[in-house]
């Protein structure tokens, strides 16, 4: 059996506006553009909804291969009864990435000459907003492991297992049909030594099978434990190049941090030149390789932190009340109660109606990452986002002093935008000026000549 390439969990329109903000930047643009994880090909990603010591955790996949291959090893703090573990929809982890990714947002410069009553300007477009086995408790006392419980839930059988030492964990993985990659002995032995349990997945081909479903559906656990921290080690045992992990932390307080590493937010709020509203992806892959490696490579980004209750601008909707429920917020205030299982170790807190959301964005490798990833939340409600800003130039004709001299302030400007966009991403500072030349040059109006004169451009 292959390891699910674990980092997940544990283990693992355009529309124009008048708003005309040359200093301080107001929120009235218009998304237009996100970089979610569809652009990392090895990206996992994990949903914490924590309050207190009580903790929902989703895990989605993003294995690829045939199903039967597929397993999974997570180290958890308790055992886990059938109670606490459900699948969920895929589509609720794409509705945290799409709300919370780094987004392109543009402008567009209102007519200097006009006079501009900042009342009566134009408001921002609204948001839109099976037969299960009894448990049963086996032993190998030859390897030191114990069957703690059995069952299945969904398109996947589970046990958990509590282990003496790593050596014969590894071996009763192995007899049990599952291929263990090298170098797990020596990577189990930190979770055995602190007494976790090892919650172990594979799916039932009749079950899956029977489901309809093309793709594995994820996991999603809760337990009580005052460790809040993500076990990340174990998807390191096989991995060859560094890796994604994108971490969204639901709490009713405010913002999370990593930490054991520095938790850093991404660059935002810049203005880069037009062109790169059609290489926005490319834009950020090479911004965020920029200044991870600036960081010396082991740190967590901050990429958003918000109320979940709004957004601005909005890259798609806030979660609604049931969404979130299904995202494993288990203190909303609802007279229907969750839909999230009870179980002994899991007391519900008392209800609760806010929901702030940190996306965490950590990318990994064994040299830089030797210690699973320790979290906390804090008081903090400060806003952020990823956020980067194409400012249009207006294109009427200006004939007002107002007008003259925003005509000559836009070549500096230009200019700022491109070392702007050179600096966040190391491109070449001519090559991005070329590319300037061209999105510039398609504009019609003959007194824009003089300005990519200026620039050195025309």
């Amino acid at each position: 059996m292959k390891f699910f390439r674990l980092l997940t969990p544990l283990l693992l329109t355009i529309v124009a506006v008048l708003c005309f903000a040359p200093a301080a930047w107001a929120f009235c643009g218009f998304y237009v553009a996100k970089a979610d994880t569809k652009l990392y090909n090895k990206a996992s990603q994990v949903v914490i909804a924590r309050d207190e010591e009580h903790t929902v955790l989703t895990m989605a996949n993003d294995f690829q291969g045939e199903v039967k291959d597929f397993a999974i090893v997570v180290p958890v703090p308790t055992v886990l009864q059938k109670e606490q573990v459900h699948v969920t929809e895929p589509k609720i982890i794409e509705r945290l990435d799409a709300f919370s990714a780094p987004r392109l947002v543009e402008y567009f410069d209102s007519d200097p000459c006009a006079v501009t009553d900042f009342e009566n300007r134009p408001a921002a477009a609204p948001r839109s907003r099976a037969v299960n086995e009894e448990p049963e408790k086996t032993s190998d006392r030859s390897l030191g492991v114990t069957v703690e419980a059995r069952f299945n839930v969904g398109e996947y059988d589970i046990v958990i297992l509590s282990a003496k030492e790593s050596g014969g964990l590894e071996t009763w993985l192995k007899r049990n049909g599952y291929k263990i990659p090298r170098g797990a002995k020596q990577l189990l032995k930190p979770y055995i030594r602190s007494s976790m349990k090892f919650f172990v997945a594979k799916v039932n081909l009749d079950k899956f099978e029977k489901s309809g479903y093309q793709f594995l559906r994820p996991l999603q656990i809760s337990y009580q434990s005052p460790k809040f921290m993500l076990p990340i080690r174990l998807g390191m045992i096989n991995a060859t190049t560094e890796q994604d992990l994108i971490v969204y932390i639901l709490s009713p307080q405010g913002q999370a941090e990593i930490t054991n590493y520095r938790t850093v937010k991404i660059p935002s709020n810049t203005n880069i030149p037009l062109f790169v509203k059609d290489e926005f992806g490319e834009f950020y892959k090479s911004m965020f390789q920029t200044v991870y490696t600036k960081e010396d490579r082991k740190v967590g980004f901050l990429e958003y932190a918000w109320d979940m209750s709004s957004c601005d601008p909005c890259s798609a909707d806030p979660l609604t009340q049931e969404e979130l429920k299904q995202a494993g917020v288990f203190w909303l205030d609802d007279n229907s109660g969750s839909n999230l299982p009870a179980s002994p170790s899991f007391r519900r807190p008392s209800p609760k109606s806010n929901v702030f959301i940190s996306r965490l964005h950590v990318r990994y490798s064994r040299d830089k990452f030797p210690e699973d990833l320790i979290f906390q939340q804090t008081a903090n409600s400060e806003s952020f986002q990823g956020r980067y800003v194409l400012q249009h130039p207006f294109q009427g004709e200006l004939k007002c002093q107002a007008g003259r001299e925003y005509k000559q302030s836009l070549p500096k400007r230009f200019e700022q935008e491109a070392q702007t966009l050179a600096k966040l991403t190391n491109w070449n500072i001519q090559d991005i000026r070329n590319k300037m030349k061209l999105s510039i040059g398609n504009l019609t109006y003959s007194w824009w000549e003089n300005l990519l004169s200026l620039l050195g451009l025309y």
